[in-house]
């Protein structure tokens, strides 16, 4: 399950990495060089990989809950949650507005136009955006949420009738036909939304949105009831071929009709259902393909936070140089993954993986990969 949460991150770095590739899509730095074939691929992760990521947050959330209690939980989410979102925000996302204007200045280009904020937004939070950490934001809403909401259950129904309820959500959930379920609130979400063109749009500021709650609050809520029936997760997934195959059609169709009027509901039924299947099939793919601990998988797991944390402004840096080379798209895509990929990994194995900030992001220090070079003065003096 931690390589698919880490999955669902690092497929965010390789959606951004798209981004300026993807033709009349406003971005931080555009290429001078567009593709069709880029939003296709930026529809596809889109459409599932955060529902994906908080339905794991789900998951894990009521396996901590129950081991550590409410307060443990609700002081682990704040820590490496709320925490994380303050103290990177800064470079996540305040530097982005720097690189842009330096960009734009250095090729000659119009700066981009950033999207302006719903109306009636207050000065304060619209200056400062969550960008692209705004599943942290949401993620604690959603963690608060959920333990208001537990609270009022246990006291209105006792522990072990709310226990054995939600265990039975969670075998229905299981069953084929729970994928239905499962993608309801996503798609009413999408109704909400008036659109279903690129799936959910991230909320603009720190204040609840209903579109973003709704339809992650549903992702979360599959996971939190698959963790209360032992076994769920595993049953969900397990024909994970026909999944498969039913999440590659029902992606293509919601790709063709996405942009349908708004006032018809079955593009964000088709989407919605493409989302859930593709997390249902996933689920299956990874019980059958990870079937022990692998190391290189592990180490990724654990850096994929931090890589997600500062991949922007980096991809951002990167972009910049490159956008008015004529070189081939692929070229500049492999370029990008390897440099970005390397600064990532090298910053978290010295700085991060066996510090005090490894501990605070994973919750515990691991041992460095690169190791440190010898002492040579120290080896000629033994």
């Amino acid at each position: 399950m931690d390589a698919l949460r880490a999955g669902a991150l690092l497929l965010g770095i390789v959606l951004h990495s798209l981004l300026p590739f993807v033709p009349e899509l406003p971005w931080l730095i555009e290429d001078a060089r567009k593709t069709e074939l880029a939003w296709p691929v930026v529809f596809w992760i889109h459409l599932f990989r955060m529902a994906l990521f908080m339905m794991l947050a789900g998951y894990f959330g009521r396996l901590v809950l129950l081991r550590r209690g409410t307060r443990s939980y609700l002081r682990d989410r704040l820590v490496r949650i709320g925490l994380p979102f303050v103290a990177f925000w800064p470079f996540a996302v305040g530097t982005l507005g720097l690189l842009v204007y330096l960009g734009a200045t250095w090729r000659g280009v119009t700066l981009p136009q950033a999207p302006p904020p719903p109306e009636g937004t207050p000065a304060a939070l619209a200056a400062f955006p969550p960008g692209q950490l705004w599943f942290l934001v949401v993620l604690l809403q959603l963690v608060l949420v959920t333990v208001v909401v537990r609270a009022i259950a246990l006291a209105l129904f006792g522990p072990a009738r709310a226990t054995r309820w939600a265990g039975a959500v969670g075998a229905v959930l299981a069953r084929p036909a729970g994928l239905l379920l499962a993608a309801l609130p996503y798609a009413l979400a999408l109704v909400v939304q008036g659109t279903a063109i690129g799936g959910i749009i991230a909320p603009p500021t720190v204040l609840p949105e209903p579109v973003s709650l709704l339809a992650y609050g549903g992702a979360f809520a599959v996971g939190w009831f698959l963790q209360a029936n032992d076994g769920a997760i595993d049953r969900a997934g397990r024909r994970w071929g026909a999944l498969l195959a039913v999440a590659t059609a029902l992606s293509v169709a919601a790709f063709v009709f996405a942009s349908a009027p708004v006032d018809q509901v079955w593009p964000a039924v088709l989407t919605g259902l493409a989302a859930w299947a593709w997390i249902y099939a996933l689920l299956g793919v990874a019980a059958r393909v990870i079937t022990r601990p692998v190391p290189w998988i592990r180490y990724l797991a654990d850096a994929s936070y931090w890589m997600y944390l500062v991949h922007l402004p980096l991809l951002v840096a990167i972009a910049i140089p490159l956008a008015d080379l004529p070189w081939p798209i692929v070229v500049k895509l492999l370029l990008t993954w390897v440099v970005a990929t390397v600064v990532m990994l090298l910053s978290y194995d010295l700085m991060v993986r066996s510090t005090w900030i490894g501990a605070w992001l994973n919750g515990r220090r691991s041992p460095r990969v690169v190791r440190r070079a010898p002492d040579r003065s120290s080896s000629a003096r033994s």
